[in-house]
């Protein structure tokens, strides 16, 4: 009568007994229906960062019979229901100026490490590379950063950074004792992060990421850090003119209005990490550290210096002046480092002067050069009797007269003879010995040319035919 079947029929006679709700489905059951509680209690223990492949054989053993597949599915169900009912509530930051600046360090490669800092409100942004992230490395970057600025902010937040925490007592942060001086010394007030919370300063966390990607993926590798600071300081005036995407202001303009609210900054820089070491400089014009000697100016012989070591190399400051006045590598113990300026040029050659005592000494050394070398050979050869052979020298000029004494003296000397009787016979030989000379340049003559035959023609069938 209604030309359908009797399966619609019942839904239209229900759905009118109804008042034309439609009757209610049933739920179709899954097959991991069995195990949907011992997923959800483990997702709940975990904090929803258990896998779905690590809860898997629990589910097999719980009796589970299904696909991988099916049951990925259930694990996504359950995570997705648990994030939705502990979602932690953020809100966006609602900045003043002046109030807060949030800095952070991030490893750019190659043993650099960059510093960022960003002033909240007006986004500007400054960031500095080094090759290490110890306290007086952070606190120098952050006055220097402070110095950019113009001004000091009311808080400054950090991550708990190892160079800056003391120590964590209740989840409250202890900072360092220096950190503590610092932030005295400017008339800020640290703040910190929660623990493994990244978001909570996500607008360094960016600007940590932006520049990676923006400075030093594009122009790294950097030859030294002279050059990657000084790619970043034309990095960050870039930037900082420039339009935010953000705030749809450039920074560098809302700075300038930032900086009315910003504490002024004090007329000093504070010292920043150990005090240097005082020394007394010694006769020897050098100072001890560390079981070695390093030289320093002879003017400072008996005055006070300031000696410090910065990245393996130690300055010597002059206390009175703060000049720098010696900068040496550092050297092991026992071992000593010294500077020729320092002396006035380089070591003189260790040198016996020649004195002599006796009328026949003064005689002999009166002949000039040729005799002084004569007796410092013969001295230095062993000769035992050259006291006598002054004497016999003495009656030889006599007799042969002083330049022919002298000419025999310098042969004598050329050739290494050191006894009296060398000379004797050297003046006996007269004028007409060779004289050797040193060798001269080699003779380059240009031969002419001649005709060459191959090695063929001088074959034994050839015999007789070659001409």
């Amino acid at each position: 009568m209604c030309g359908t079947t009797h399966k619609t029929v019942r839904r239209i006679i229900e759905r009118a007994l109804a008042d034309g709700k439609p009757p209610g489905r049933r739920r179709r059951g899954h097959n991991f229906d069995t195990v949907a509680d011992l997923v959800a209690e483990k997702i709940t223990s975990t904090a929803g960062r258990i896998s779905a492949k690590r809860l898997l054989p629990l589910a097999q053993a719980a009796g589970y019979a299904g696909s991988a597949r099916n049951f990925r599915r259930l694990v996504a169900q359950t995570k997705q229901a648990w994030r939705r009912s502990h979602h932690r509530g953020r809100r966006p930051a609602v900045w003043t100026p002046g109030e807060m600046l949030v800095i952070d360090w991030g490893d750019a490669g190659g043993g650099l490490h960059v510093f960022c800092a960003v002033l909240a409100w007006s986004r500007v942004r400054f960031v500095r590379f080094a090759d290490n992230e110890r306290a007086t490395t952070t606190l120098a970057f952050l006055a220097e950063c402070f110095e950019e600025l113009g001004g000091v902010p009311k808080v400054v937040l950090a991550d708990r950074m190892g160079c800056l925490k003391g120590g964590v007592v209740a989840n409250k942060v202890i900072p360092t004792g220096d950190y503590v001086r610092f932030a005295t010394h400017y008339a800020f007030r640290p703040d910190w992060c929660q623990a493994a919370d990244p978001e909570s300063k996500g607008i360094v966390e960016h600007l940590v990421g932006y520049a990676k990607r923006d400075l030093v993926v594009p122009q790294a590798p950097f030859e030294d850090l002279l050059a990657a600071n000084v790619a970043a300081r034309r990095w960050c005036a870039e930037v900082n003119t420039v339009t935010h995407s953000e705030i749809c202001a450039i920074p560098a303009e809302r700075l300038a209005g930032e900086r009315e609210l910003l504490t002024a900054l004090p007329s000093l820089r504070p010292a920043i990490g150990k005090p240097p070491i005082t020394r007394k400089v010694d006769r020897l014009s050098c100072v001890r550290f560390g079981s070695a000697r390093y030289s320093v100016p002879t003017r400072l012989i008996g005055a006070r210096v300031a000696v410090t070591e910065q990245q393996g190399r130690l300055l010597i400051c002059d206390l009175a002046t703060g000049e720098i006045v010696a900068d040496h590598p550092a050297v092991a113990p026992g071992e000593a480092s010294v500077a020729d300026e320092h002396y006035g040029g380089p070591r003189p050659a260790p040198r016996r002067a020649v004195r002599p005592r006796t009328p026949a000494e003064k005689a002999f050394l009166a002949l000039g050069p040729a005799a002084e070398s004569f007796l410092t050979g013969s001295a230095a050869s062993g000769n035992t009797r050259l006291a006598g052979d002054l004497t016999e020298l003495a009656a030889l000029g006599a007799a042969h007269g002083e330049q022919a004494l002298i000419a025999a003296l310098q042969r004598a000397v050329t050739f290494r003879r050191w006894r009296a009787e060398d000379v004797r016979s050297i003046l006996a030989a007269g004028a007409g010995t060779p004289q050797p000379a040193p060798a001269g340049q080699a003779l380059v003559l240009e031969l002419p040319p001649v005709p060459t035959r191959s090695l063929s023609e001088y074959t034994l069938d050839k015999i007789g035919q070659v001409s």
